[in-house]
């Protein structure tokens, strides 16, 4: 029975810099169909946080509404969490991030969380440079309604009850390149070599980390003439190249010809290495990118990998400059000085 999660664990298993297992990474047991990528990406989430040793404890996870958006229960279960009301989930992180900013932000949303009822927020959650990491868990149906089409869903693609798609897809990643989003990435729940150091590429930048992650759903999206599907993605995946997240002050182990690699900083010092496949492909080239999405899309392939990345502009707190004491540790008298300083900065502004 594979929603079973047996509680021991082997005594020796391997730790991480601060003494834990991956147990310690582990959220409660999943209610999701079995098979549901969804679950894999919960895999991949608790895998790079265990990998980069950040304590549980300094995450918030914050959801909406969908089979995405119950998925923060299955990982991390010692942190912060936050499940809202249906395309919201945006407007709660900023709260919880302005609140905060010392935490890790993990934005967990689903293509109709996102691209129908959600899309004004997203849109201004990328136009702030909010600082999370926004995974989409991108299935192109409606699983918890019995999978109608998702604003996602491709022009032609066949659902379960045999009706093809009339409209054309919202293409995340390409809005989300076009938007101005500073880091844009997607890939496959099937794909965790791909998908762990991008999260934890995500993890490191500073501002909003869009990875859109095609998820199939299966038991209302897995079946022939769905776009969405298992056997589908397999086989129109084209990955941007090979990658790996190189965390600060390790040494780096790696070979690459002149001219087929390529490394990106980070703000911490930490690097992006990319193992460039696709052509005509500049990951920090806002335009090569939407180039590189719209083509992929030309030829039914679906572009996987880091898309896009901009380590120059600022995050919100940076855009605003606020305080570097997050707000949730300052105490009353800081909060509220009094009327005589309140009487100096209100004639600062006559």
């Amino acid at each position: 029975m594979t929603y079973l999660k047996p509680i021991f664990r082997h005594p020796n298993l391997p730790k991480n810099k601060l003494g834990y297992t991956l147990k310690e990474y582990e959220g409660g047991i999943s209610t999701l169909c079995a098979g549901c990528g969804h679950d894999s990406i919960s895999a991949t989430i608790v895998q790079a946080c265990y990998e980069m040793d950040i304590e549980p404890h300094l995450v918030a996870k914050i959801s909406g509404i969908g089979c995405s958006s119950k998925t923060p229960a299955y990982f991390l279960g010692n942190s912060h969490g936050f499940n809202s009301v249906h395309g919201r989930m945006p407007s709660v992180a900023t709260g919880a991030n302005m609140a905060n900013k010392n935490l890790v932000y993990f934005g967990v949303s689903g293509d109709g969380d996102t691209a129908s009822i959600g899309m004004g927020q997203f849109v201004h959650a990328i136009r702030r440079n909010l600082n999370m990491v926004y995974i989409v868990m991108n299935n192109g149906c409606y699983g918890l309604t019995k999978g109608q089409d998702s604003a996602t869903a491709d022009l032609g693609s066949k659902s379960k009850a045999g009706s093809i798609n009339p409209f054309q897809p919202v293409d995340l990643a390409s809005l989300a390149v076009e938007l101005g989003a500073t880091f844009v990435a997607q890939s496959f729940s099937g794909d965790k070599q791909q998908l762990v150091p991008l999260i934890k590429a995500g993890i490191q930048h500073k501002g909003l980390a869009f990875i859109n992650v095609m998820s199939p759903c299966v038991t209302f999206n897995n079946n022939p003439g769905s776009t969405k599907s298992y056997d589908y993605v397999r086989e129109h995946m084209q990955a941007t190249g090979t990658l790996d997240f190189v965390p600060e002050e390790k040494p780096i182990h790696a070979e690459y010809e002149e001219g087929t690699g390529t490394a990106v900083s980070l703000h911490d010092g930490s690097e992006m290495k990319l193992h460039k496949l696709a052509p005509d492909w500049d990951p920090e080239d806002r335009v090569s990118a939407a180039n590189a999405i719209q083509q992929a899309r030309l030829k039914d392939e679906i572009l996987t990998g880091l898309l896009y990345i901009n380590t120059e502009y600022g995050d919100l707190h940076h855009i605003i400059n606020t305080s570097d004491t997050p707000l949730n540790t300052m105490k009353e008298n800081t909060l509220c000085p009094g009327t005589e300083k309140l009487d100096t900065i209100n004639a600062g502004f006559r």
